[in-house]
């Protein structure tokens, strides 16, 4: 019996170790006991999140306020600091984002514990997060990423919770909504979606009923430009070099471009993530075999899609990328194994874009265009790549003996398929 538990235990320790102290690495950086190569990335919690926070309390958001662009869930996770006790707003908020990625390896590890301790998953969360460097704990996507691997984890036993964490992290970030495309057809569909429905149907009452200005980020989102980190920026930063006499600047609280055509690009840019969502929704419909990686699988597809395609790619957006990416390799079965494995070397790349060179980003500078460049291209190549899996996943035939052996659904259609797996 030793032999064969060792390993396991063996495994648990190294990866617990590995979190905490890459974690540990996180929180010196965020406290600033030393100071990470390039530009400073807490002003956002000391001096916006912070900023905010009397207006939320005092049970209204900051409408005429337009870097507030975040759906009326985030109120909650930005009073949340408010409430611990003994600790100025800024500490407040790294332990509580320290809390939330505790919270993740928990339900990762947990996870891992129901199939034989395959650790796959786990360890894409503790190497892929410290990659990204200290702007994890500043900004407060690794709570909105905490929910969407809660609801992804759910979606397999418990469609209903899983759509109803779906629906509570929209209302936090919209993009935990994309994770539900690939729930198992029939009544586990009916359940997720439903209740992810009423979740975002009764938490958008709610707030409109308490809070005044509730989608007044939806102004603010619409209007916003092309970012200098984004798919669309890269073309930007080319043609600046071609001649082109755009300008960079702070608009609507990030770097942007401004200047002739910007709009074009940007609407290049929503063209491609509408073909995306054609593209899915042609796929959910002609998808013949869902197996136990299926939702996980076509979340992350989505997920990283809408990522790759925005007008604004900032760095804590792979937070998602890795969160839900983790959750795609604890199943043996996943079809996104390699696009998920782009994403530790685009994390790399981002930190160095943001914050280590981002001045040669926002110059064009050429040192800057290549790491944005590389970026964007591995994120790109990620999304082709789990497209093409996904489709192939779902249409190649499968032998309903080995999926049983396997603990796999059955294709669509045939009158035993369960949705349990």
């Amino acid at each position: 019996m030793q032999d064969v538990t060792y390993p396991h235990v063996s495994g648990r320790v190294l990866v617990v170790a590995g979190w905490a102290l890459s974690r540990a690495a996180l929180l010196v950086f965020v406290f600033e006991l030393v100071h990470f190569p390039g530009q400073g990335v807490v002003h956002d919690v000391s001096g916006v999140y912070q900023r905010w926070y009397p207006t939320l309390r005092h049970g209204s958001f900051p409408a005429h306020d337009v870097t507030w662009q975040y759906p009326p869930g985030a109120a909650a996770v930005l009073v949340a600091p408010g409430a611990v006790p003994f600790l100025r707003y800024p500490a407040a908020f790294f332990w509580l984002a320290f809390l939330a990625d505790a919270a993740v390896l928990t339900a990762l590890l947990r996870d891992a514990a129901r199939d034989s301790w395959r650790l796959d998953g786990v360890w894409v969360w503790v190497a892929g997060i410290p990659l990204l460097g200290p702007i994890v704990y500043a900004r407060y996507d690794i709570m909105a990423t905490a929910v969407g691997v809660a609801a992804l984890l759910a979606l397999r036993r418990r469609p209903a919770l899983g759509g109803l964490l779906a629906g509570a992290g929209a209302l936090i970030k919209v993009w935990p909504l994309l994770l539900l495309i690939g729930t198992r057809p029939g009544r586990g569909t009916r359940r997720a979606w439903l209740s992810a429905g009423a979740a975002v149907g009764g938490g958008s009452l709610l707030f409109c009923a308490t809070m005044p200005g509730a989608f007044s980020f939806l102004t603010f989102q619409r209007d916003r430009g092309t970012e200098v980190e984004s798919l669309g920026g890269v073309v930007l930063h080319l043609a600046r070099h071609a001649g082109w006499r755009g300008r960079t600047a702070l608009h609507y609280g990030s770097v942007e471009f401004l200047g002739p055509h910007v709009r074009l690009v940007s609407a290049g840019a929503l063209a491609l993530s509408v073909l995306a969502l054609c593209w899915l929704l042609l796929w959910r419909l002609r998808a013949r075999v869902f197996t136990a990686a299926t939702p996980y699988d076509a979340g992350f597809a989505a997920v990283l899609v809408f990522t790759a395609t925005s007008r604004v790619i900032s760095p804590q957006y792979l937070v998602w990328l890795i969160g839900v990416g983790a959750v795609c390799l604890t199943v043996r079965e996943s079809a996104v194994r390699g696009a998920v494995l782009l994403l530790l070397p685009a994390a790399v790349l981002t930190t160095l874009e943001f914050p280590v060179f981002f001045p040669d980003v926002v110059r064009s500078d050429l040192l800057g265009v290549a790491l944005v460049l590389t970026r964007n291209a591995l994120l790109a190549a990620a999304a082709v790549l789990a497209f093409h899996r996904i489709r192939l996943a779902a249409a190649a035939p499968l032998d309903p003996s080995r999926a049983v052996a396997r603990g796999l659904s059955r294709p669509r259609g045939d009158p035993h398929n369960s949705p349990h797996v």
